[in-house]
């Protein structure tokens, strides 16, 4: 069963993730009943057999046994740790992506999402991807806060207006999966829908074709550092060199250090005044005014394809 305009009762799995997901909430709700059940059971029978105008012996006659205690008290106790310790290792799984995973930037407004494949196809509400190969999702808001649901996926994440979050899957059931924004983000947030496309490998190479492509999210990055005149102080000697930068450690004017990443190149970006590289004057204009986040996302796709490239010399 493919999704569909609806939610069912119980979503379809669409890959090993989903599986394991549903065996885990089965898993803990089967625990729960076999815990609480007896409890209520036993409610009902001592609120028969001690009711008002039966013939009881009511006295409180002290007895115990350590075996049911011990193992009332055990029991839970085990199947508690078991079920973190699934559960635990399913969060970590959802948080470390695969090497060589497919990177698309995802950007969400009110009230919509825009993809950007690595080749520079995009698309809005719809989402196209490989059957059996890891997606990794690079995402933010322009807005407020969003939140990414795919259910046959049983994986949620939050998009932050400002800031990056991550997630990937693997889909392992061609199909088409419907998709919501799971926070409510406005007066239109029910409509704030989208699809994700599971096809097989050679399907998702020929959309990629039909789709076209105004060249790859680094060239297109590529061509903005260009025409916004980065290079004329980024290939020179008035600001650092960027070749090798991503990933890096950057020393700080104020004596600190930073992490080359995402995060930080788009602040860099649109507060230059934030993070300053020592050895350098704080000269960058701010570009808040002139970029949206699919322009920003070109950008780092750019300096991301710098980093294999060797550094200049270090400069005094």
């Amino acid at each position: 069963m493919s999704g569909g305009a609806f939610l069912p009762l119980w979503p379809p799995q669409a890959s090993a993730y989903a599986a394991q997901v549903d065996w885990l909430v089965i898993g803990f709700t089967a625990l729960m009943v076999l815990f609480i059940a007896p409890v209520f059971v036993a409610l009902g029978l001592f609120i028969y057999r001690y009711r008002r105008g039966r013939v009881a012996d009511r006295g409180h006659r002290p007895s115990s046994d350590l075996r049911i205690e011990l193992a009332w008290v055990l029991l839970p106790f085990v199947g508690a740790l078991l079920l973190f310790g699934f559960s635990a290792r399913l969060f970590l799984e959802a948080r470390q992506p695969p090497a060589g995973a497919l990177e698309i930037d995802v950007v969400a407004r009110q009230w919509m999402w825009k993809f950007q494949h690595p080749g520079g196809q995009r698309e809005i509400n719809a989402l196209h991807v490989p059957r059996g190969r890891p997606v990794r999702l690079r995402m933010i808001s322009e807005d407020v806060i969003h939140s990414l649901y795919v259910p046959a996926l049983r994986l949620k994440q939050d998009v932050l207006p400002g800031r990056y979050t991550e997630l990937w899957f693997q889909a392992d059931v061609a199909g088409d999966w419907p998709g919501y924004c799971a926070e409510f983000c406005g007066t239109d947030h029910a409509g704030m829908l989208l699809r994700l496309l599971v096809q097989e490998p050679a399907d998702y190479a020929r959309w990629l074709d039909a789709a076209g492509s105004p060249g790859d999210l680094a060239s297109q990055g590529a061509g903005l550092f260009r025409q916004l005149g980065c290079s004329g102080c980024h290939e020179s000697e008035r600001a650092p060199a960027l070749a090798g930068l991503y990933g890096r450690e950057v020393a700080l004017a104020d004596g600190g250090s930073v992490r080359a990443d995402d995060a930080y190149l788009r602040d860099s970006l649109l507060l230059p005044a934030k993070q300053v590289v020592a050895g350098y004057p704080p000269i960058m204009p701010t570009y808040a005014n002139l970029l949206d986040e699919a322009a920003i996302q070109r950008l780092l796709a750019y300096l991301r394809s710098l980093a294999e490239r060797a550094p200049r010399e270090a400069r005094p």
